[in-house]
């Protein structure tokens, strides 16, 4: 019930700067966690990582992201390149203020115990 109208919603606002949710989530992973390989990424979003390749090779192609030298010649690792880097940060006003629209009459102790009862969920499922 809330899943499908909240996506709706953010690809609606996504679709305005160009992206689509799964590109927001890789932008927002490598700007706040750094440069990590595929791997990394997909079991942060919990998919395959053929999907996050080709979710990446979409990046790559509008020059938001870049590949770079690991730690050994096998590895491979993502960053955000200054472009991906600026338009995240313009794209983030854009999540901020609908974060707010959504969150609005909402408590911040209210908020805190959902998001505790929905880590404790999702601690379930993974049992």
């Amino acid at each position: 019930m809330l899943y499908r109208p909240f996506e709706n919603r953010l690809n609606v606002l996504l679709n305005k700067h160009n992206l689509h949710r799964a590109q927001w989530t890789i932008l927002y992973y490598l700007y706040n966690y750094g440069a990590s390989t595929l791997v990394e990424i997909s079991h942060y979003q919990g998919v395959e990582k053929p999907t996050i390749t080709r979710t990446f090779a979409s990046l790559e192609e509008m020059s938001y992201v870049e590949q770079v030298a690991g730690r050994d010649k096998r590895e491979k690792r993502m960053q955000l390149t200054g472009q991906g880097t600026a338009v995240y940060e313009e794209v983030r006003v854009t999540i901020d203020q609908f974060e707010k629209e959504i969150l609005k009459d909402i408590s911040e102790s209210e908020l805190i115990d959902f998001i505790r009862v929905m880590e404790e969920i999702k601690n379930n499922i993974k049992k």
